[in-house]
């Protein structure tokens, strides 16, 4: 279980870490596929914030993905040398992805969108655009990833069985 909530943690960090790295510093509006439309309206297309920002900013999306591998990785390890069967690898998969949605829709829709002034930070055009009445903007894409979450668990489960 610890191993679980490490690699969950681990998640979470990860995808934080590719908002920051989108939001703060690359600033490229095709990257904020999932953003509110009115938000995407109000952004007007940037250069850099300073100079070097963009590859400061790739180079956290890229320790972002290493830490997403490291999370996938350790989890897998760790079942393996404990001798997992299907199903426990299966639900460690499942908890560890719930708890990144649920981290989702807590941590990045309900307080940074909706109740902080993270986003007007970094783009002042946005006071008055976000707020409150924006959180459940993605209700669809988060009731869409459930259902995709068992198969994809299934298959990474099915792999870590191979080992």
């Amino acid at each position: 279980m610890k191993v679980t909530i490490l690699a969950a943690l681990m998640l979470m960090a990860a995808y934080f870490l590719v908002l920051y790295g989108a939001v703060g510093l690359i600033q490229d509006k095709r990257i904020f596929s999932s953003a509110p439309k009115e938000n995407l309206d109000a952004i007007p297309d940037r250069k850099e914030r300073f100079r070097g920002a963009h590859i400061v900013g790739w180079a956290i999306e890229g320790i972002a993905v290493l830490l997403f591998l490291g999370a996938a990785v350790l989890a897998a390890w760790d079942g393996i040398r404990n001798g997992f069967g299907y199903f426990r690898f299966f639900a460690r998969y499942l908890v560890m992805l719930y708890c990144m949605e649920l981290y989702d829709i807590l941590f990045f829709d309900w307080f940074l969108l909706c109740h902080s002034n993270f986003f007007p930070h970094f783009y002042p055009e946005l006071k008055g655009v976000v707020g409150p009445h924006m959180f459940g903007y993605n209700k669809k894409e988060h009731a869409l990833h459930v259902p995709l979450y068992h198969p994809l668990c299934a298959a990474i489960a099915g792999v870590c069985m191979i080992f």
